[in-house]
C-alpha cells in the first residue's frame, strides 16, 4: 500500500502518523508547502519526502491573507510527485489549504482529515472560504475527523459520511512517573502545555489562577505554562498586572519528546479553551495520571467524564477554574482518583495503537471498494 499524505511535515501529529503507519510497512510519501525538516523523520524506513520549499513565515500570516494564494503553485508539483510516487491513496490533512491542494489535482480514491480550525474558522472568513470547503469536500471520497463535535461542524458543509478517526495516545509513552520541579516549598504545580494562542484561553488560567491565590494566601502554589505561540508577551504582561510573576513559569518552546516529562510535573493540568475540536493534550494529561480541568466547548466534553476523570467549567470563566482547582487542592485522594480514572479511560478509548488500526482498516476498506 502507498499513501500520499500532504500535510504540514514539521507538526508532530503527521510525524506521528507517518512513524506509525511506516512501522505498519506501508509506504509513504509527504508532500509538505513549507521546506521539510528531514530531521524530524531520522530513521524511518518506508518514506519519501516532498516539499515545495515555501517559507513557513507564509503560514503564519493566516488562512484569511490573500498572499497564501501561492500555495496554488503546489499543484504543478504535486502532479509530478504523483506520477513518481504512484500513491494508492491521496490524503489531506487539513480539509483547506492541503485539502484544495488535493482536490485541485483530481487524484482518486481522496481523502481528507480535518483537524479544526479549518472548518471552525475557515468558512466564516468570507463566502469564498466557505465554498472553497464545500468544495473540498464535494471532491473527497472519504472524509475524516477526530470528534463529534467536529463531525457535526462538518455537516454544515457535506452529507457525506463522515468516519471519526481519535487522535490517540501512546500509553507507554505517556504514563504516570515521577518528574521534579523547582518547586522550593510549593506545594502544588498547576498548568497547562499548549500553544500560546486565544483561541486556548490560557489567559482565563492565569486569572483563575490569580482568584485562587487571593483565596488562600498561605498555600504556595505554581502555575507552569508549557509552550510558545503568539499570545507570549501579552500573557507574560498580564502576569505582571496582576503581580503573581514570582508564582509563574513560561518555558516557552519544548522539544516534544519532553511533554511527558512536563505532564508529570503537573500536580493539575488545566485547558481553558475557548475552541477545540477535540484535545491531545488533554488525553496525554489524564495518560499520566494526571486530573483535568477543561471547558465546555467542542470535543473537550468527549475526552473528559465530569466528575470522574475531571471537571468540566464553562469557557472563559475563571471563577469557574479556580473553584474547580479548588476542589483538587482541597482533596488529594480526589486527585488521585481522577488521575487514575482519566488514565484508565484513555487505555480503553484513546489508545494510539487502536487509533492506528482504525486508520489502516480505513485505508483497505477504501482500496477494496475502489477495486
Amino acid at each position: 500500500m502507498r499513501i500520499l499524505i500532504l500535510s504540514d511535515s514539521d507538526s508532530p501529529h503527521t510525524i506521528k502518523w507517518v512513524k506509525s503507519l511506516t512501522e505498519q510497512n506501508i509506504e509513504i510519501g509527504i508532500f509538505s508547502i513549507h521546506k521539510a525538516d528531514v530531521n524530524l523523520y531520522q530513521g524511518m524506513k518506508n518514506l519519501k519526502i516532498y516539499d515545495l520549499g515555501l517559507d513557513r513565515k507564509i503560514q503564519d500570516k493566516g488562512e484569511k491573507n490573500l498572499t497564501k494564494i501561492i500555495y496554488l503553485k503546489g499543484i504543478r508539483e504535486l502532479k509530478k510527485t504523483i506520477v513518481e510516487f504512484k500513491p494508492d491513496i491521496l490524503h489531506s490533512h487539513y480539509a483547506s489549504s492541503y485539502g484544495l491542494l488535493g482536490s485541485l489535482v483530481n487524484f482518486h480514491p481522496y481523502i481528507i482529515s480535518a483537524w479544526g480550525s479549518d472548518v471552525f474558522k475557515f468558512p466564516n472568513y468570507s463566502l469564498i472560504h466557505k465554498y472553497i470547503l464545500k468544495y473540498n469536500f464535494y471532491k473527497a471520497d472519504q472524509i475524516l475527523c477526530t470528534s463529534y463535535a467536529l463531525r457535526k461542524e462538518i455537516n454544515k458543509y457535506t452529507k457525506k459520511n463522515i468516519a471519526l478517526t481519535p487522535f490517540g495516545v501512546d500509553t507507554n509513552k505517556f504514563k504516570p512517573s515521577t518528574a521534579e520541579i523547582n518547586k522550593d516549598n510549593i506545594k502544588i504545580v498547576i498548568g497547562t502545555i499548549k500553544t500560546l494562542e486565544e483561541n486556548y484561553g490560557i489567559e482565563y488560567l492565569i486569572r483563575g489562577f490569580k482568584i485562587l491565590e487571593n483565596q488562600t494566601p498561605d498555600l504556595p502554589l505554581k502555575l507552569l505554562i508549557v509552550g510558545k505561540g503568539t499570545q507570549e508577551l501579552f500573557l507574560k504582561n498580564l502576569v505582571k498586572k496582576l503581580n503573581i510573576q514570582s508564582e509563574v513559569e513560561f518555558t516557552g518552546y519544548i522539544n516534544p519528546d519532553l511533554i511527558p516529562k512536563y505532564h508529570n510535573m503537573l500536580d493539575i493540568a488545566v485547558f481553558p479553551s475557548m475552541e477545540e475540536s477535540f484535545g491531545v493534550s488533554v488525553l496525554e494529561a489524564s495518560a499520566c495520571g494526571k486530573p483535568v480541568i477543561v471547558s465546555n466547548v467542542g470535543g473537550l466534553p468527549e475526552v473528559v467524564e465530569d466528575g470522574k476523570t475531571g471537571f468540566i467549567v464553562e469557557k472563559e470563566n475563571p471563577d469557574a477554574i479556580a473553584l474547580a482547582l479548588g476542589k483538587f487542592i482541597a482533596n488529594p485522594e480526589l486527585r488521585n482518583e481522577f488521575g487514575k480514572n482519566g488514565r484508565n479511560k484513555v487505555i480503553k478509548e484513546f489508545n494510539w495503537d487502536d487509533s492506528v488500526k482504525n486508520m489502516v482498516s480505513i485505508y483497505n476498506q477504501i482500496l477494496t471498494n475502489n477495486r
